[in-house]
């Protein structure tokens, strides 16, 4: 089959590699139909050394074709989407919520398990990692549903973590595709306010369509300045930092009330966290972490298929799997906000 390797910074190809098959009895062979390309796949692909072994990529749904004799869940023949990392669903961590510190889970594209950018995954442990979609494979909904692979559930964990509550006020640190769905999930959640902190027009038009209800498009100290003008001078009680940069993180602590929340869902790009004595006099609470996407995909599906949320309008690009490396590109410049990757 084909799949989408990653060499070294800058150099993704697409190649033939083995086809999968069942391995284990907990395993499953998946036909992806949809993949795409995350905001975090543009890290390894900005800074990845030169690999002896390229890694696979990516993120998917698609129709299960073959199955193990112990997978109970789904069925040959079922449409059904996989969480960034795969997992038991039975461990400690996995019954606590927790599924990307599963015990006997891992990422997809590392340590003989394929990526989600191909033709088709073995997938580990399948009752435990993928979830049945009670649509069709043609279906419209298909690209909203592919959010719940990723990016849907990270702006989500967001918004859990820090404790957004019914008529809150919240603001959003980054238009990106995370920002965007940690404003869908705000508003799920009841947040009253949204405050979207971004620069870029497009995405936060897309934003307002989403539920903000405020847009700060100045950055730094002019952008701390412009969030506490909106608020009465105190900022808000929760803030979802969704960049992962350090001057992300400064200006989230800026923006957050007395007493207030932060939760972090970027990927951080420092080595230390930069918050020190101010906030620890301020009464500052840091959450967040990787999100653990499968946890959350049943309870976000319902607002998909009943049409309350469309997130997959963040998708502004399709490729097909042979110009991967166009998409990117694109993802890299930003000039697309996620793109799709069609096998």
């Amino acid at each position: 089959m084909r799949a989408t390797l990653l060499h070294q910074a800058g150099d993704v190809r697409v190649a033939d590699v083995a086809d999968p098959k069942v391995e284990q009895p907990t395993d499953a062979v998946v036909r992806i139909v949809l993949g795409c390309i995350c905001g975090s796949d543009l890290w390894p692909y900005k800074s990845q050394p030169p690999a002896e072994h390229p890694r696979q990529m990516g993120q998917f749904l698609g129709v299960v074709e073959e199955t193990g004799p112990q997978v109970f869940t789904v069925k040959v023949g079922d449409l059904v989407v996989a969480p960034f990392t795969y997992s038991d669903g039975t461990c400690e961590y996995c019954r606590a919520g927790l599924h990307t510190s599963c015990e006997h889970g891992g990422p997809w594209g590392v340590n003989g398990v394929d990526g989600g950018q191909g033709q088709a995954a073995r997938v580990p442990y399948a009752d435990g990692t993928l979830v049945r979609l009670p649509v069709s494979e043609d279906s419209e909904l298909l690209p909203d549903l592919l959010t719940l692979s990723d990016v849907l559930c990270t702006g989500y964990h967001a918004a859990r973590t820090a404790g957004v509550q019914q008529g809150e006020s919240v603001t959003v640190v980054g238009d990106g595709a995370v920002g965007l769905s940690a404003v869908i999930a705000a508003r799920l959640l009841g947040a009253e306010r949204i405050i979207l902190m971004g620069r870029h027009t497009a995405r936060t038009d897309l934003g307002r369509a989403f539920g903000a209800t405020d847009v700060v498009a100045t950055r730094g100290q002019e952008g701390v300045a412009a969030v506490r003008e909106l608020t009465g001078g105190r900022g808000t009680p929760r803030v979802l930092e969704c960049v992962g940069l350090k001057d992300a993180l400064v200006q989230a602590a800026g923006v957050v009330r007395e007493g207030g929340t932060i939760s972090r869902v970027g990927a951080p790009q420092y080595p230390e966290v930069p918050l020190g004595f101010p906030e620890f006099l301020r009464n500052i609470t840091l959450t967040g972490g990787v999100a653990p996407a499968r946890a959350y995909i049943r309870e976000l599906m319902p607002h998909i298929l009943d049409g309350s949320i469309r997130p997959g309008r963040m998708f502004d690009r399709t490729v097909a799997l042979d110009d991967v490396a166009e998409g990117y590109r694109l993802m890299n410049d930003r000039e697309a906000l996620k793109v799709i990757v069609r096998p």
